[in-house]
């Protein structure tokens, strides 16, 4: 690695994550989710949480390579079953309300070319097997952060044109540490200030309460209903313990939750989505009465069709985010084909699962409940940008009268 300090800068990442990202506290059990390539920050993030005061790290290790091999080959019921151990496992880490660390650093286009059959149906089976600690997530019962690690094979279709694959990685690494704040004196500090920054937005359309948003921009045109009683959050989010985490880094949106049933238009994405190692792109969707009835893309049709497929809450939407084209990330003029970085550049929705404390008293509400609130329940979540600097976001109140949100791309 040739990006100066490297190592102090990977080690104030690793404080980062551990001590804003999921808030440790003492006698926490952490359970870290990276790839083999991650071993040097995983083994930081680990000595971190433990001078933290966590009693206990549980790595559990992915590899591209692996996984690629496994969804090609492998017997059809060792993908279509995931093994009584696994359900257990993920059984007793929602039991236990574990903090989850979840280091990503996958090849965009690690599985093109796989039978997407085979992909949507292990993506479907291992959904339901892990449905426990993922609706534990969900419904931040526990601490859990999603945070970026460059490497090799992401840095290349980041930055194709750079000479090496060192220049690659370093670069990818700068983008990293530029957008987690880790340049900062105190990142910790400078965290601190753009929670209260993004807690302020999320507290002024919190006191609105509008009943739905009316999206225009080349190529959309849609009116997105809100639940009542809905909260908006940004940037840092509360578990069931009270410490505040934060579920991204970085993050520069601030979101909540669709009514499920009321959406109706149609909307075109505007970057590329990274989903089952595979990217989308040109995503059009048309709804009606908030389900997609009608869907295309330019390329990877086949897996978006695999993905609205899972079950009927795939082709609702769970999330809605507001996210300002000056941001730092958008600024960029960088595609990331990552949706960690590319949804903190762009304004987007969410097929899929709504996270249950998007709506007050959520987290205490059982699925029948919140179906009625108008939140959706999925075994997916899959967020796709749609923002740009041409469009146009009007909040409509109960009365029917609107009020701009965002002209031209940014705050109104």
């Amino acid at each position: 690695m040739t990006l100066p300090n490297f190592e102090t800068l990977l080690k104030k990442y690793a404080h980062l994550i551990t001590k804003v990202g999921v808030n440790i506290q003492k006698d926490d059990t952490v359970v870290v989710y990276a790839s083999v390539e991650q071993a040097e920050l995983a083994r930081l993030v680990t000595k971190e949480a433990y001078q933290l005061g966590a009693a206990e790290v549980i790595l559990q290790w992915n590899d591209d390579t692996i996984q690629r091999a496994f969804l090609s080959h492998a017997a059809e019921d060792r993908i279509t079953e995931v093994p009584g151990y696994k359900v257990d496992e993920a059984n007793v880490f929602a039991k236990k309300r574990v903090t989850r660390i979840s280091i990503v650093s996958q090849n965009p286009d690690a599985l093109l070319g796989v039978d997407t059959n085979r992909v949507a149906a292990f993506q479907a089976a291992r959904g339901k097997a892990l449905q426990a600690v993922m609706e534990a997530t969900q419904s931040n019962k526990l601490r859990w952060t999603v945070v970026a690690a460059a490497s090799p094979a992401w840095a290349s279709k980041v930055f194709p044109d750079l000479s090496s694959s060192a220049e690659q990685v370093d670069t990818l690494w700068d983008e990293i540490f530029k957008t987690t704040r880790i340049y900062a004196d105190d990142p910790v500090a400078a965290w601190e200030e753009h929670d209260a920054a993004m807690r302020k937005q999320a507290e002024r359309l919190n006191k609105e309460q509008f009943s739905a948003l009316h999206y225009t921009a080349p190529g959309t045109d849609i009116v997105i209903g809100l639940p009542e009683n809905h909260i908006w959050e940004g940037a840092g989010s509360f578990a069931a313990d009270g410490n505040e985490f934060m579920a991204n880094m970085p993050t520069e949106e601030v979101f909540t939750a669709p009514d499920r049933n009321r959406v109706d238009g149609y909307i075109t994405s505007t970057k590329p989505l990274s989903y089952a190692g595979t990217t989308l792109n040109e995503m059009k969707f048309t709804f009606k009465d908030g389900a997609v009835v009608e869907f295309s893309a330019k390329d990877g049709a086949d897996v978006l069709a695999s993905l609205l497929d899972i079950d009927e809450g795939a082709k609702h939407l769970g999330e809605v985010a507001l996210v300002p084209d000056p941001s730092p990330i958008s600024q960029s003029g960088i595609t990331f084909f990552n949706t960690l970085f590319d949804e903190n550049a762009s304004n987007h929705l969410a097929l899929g699962a709504a996270y249950p404390f998007s709506v007050k008293g959520g987290t205490e509400m059982t699925k029948d409940e919140l179906a009625a609130a108008g939140l959706n329940s999925s075994q997916t979540h899959v967020d796709f940008m749609v923002g740009s600097n041409q469009m146009d976001i009007d909040g409509i109140r109960k009365d029917g009268s609107k009020v701009p949100i965002f002209r031209n791309g940014d705050w109104a």
